[in-house]
């Protein structure tokens, strides 16, 4: 991994430390040979054409995809949790649904166009 990116994993506030490994720790054991590297200072995660990238946000911890058709059925189950066009805001309230976001991930990888 990166320096820069493990950098960033150890400069994550206790409080969301949690939340970002088990993003972290999701990613990477879907996709292990995932090149792992900061781009647009966050870690970002690449197999192919396909990438996820996850930031500790001011107010929640985000797992971004920037293809809202990644999100389509997540949003669907989970209404609770904020989304954005192609990205996830997990606040300190929600829990991290962890095959949900599997499915996401995978998608966003496997689909890099969207669909």
């Amino acid at each position: 991994m990166d320096s820069e990116v493990e950098a960033y994993l150890d400069a994550v506030p206790a409080d969301r430390r949690d939340k970002v490994s088990t993003l972290h720790s999701l990613v990477t054991g879907l996709f292990p040979d995932a090149v792992v590297d900061m781009r647009y200072k966050m870690p970002t995660y690449t197999v192919g054409e396909g990438w996820v990238a996850i930031a500790n946000q001011k107010n929640y911890v985000s797992l971004y995809t920037c293809s809202a058709e990644h999100l389509a059925r997540f949003k669907q189950q989970h209404p609770g949790i904020k989304t954005g066009k192609g990205c996830i805001n997990f606040r300190e309230r929600d829990a991290i649904p962890e095959a949900a976001v599997s499915d996401v991930v995978r998608h966003a990888i496997e689909h890099p166009k969207g669909s």
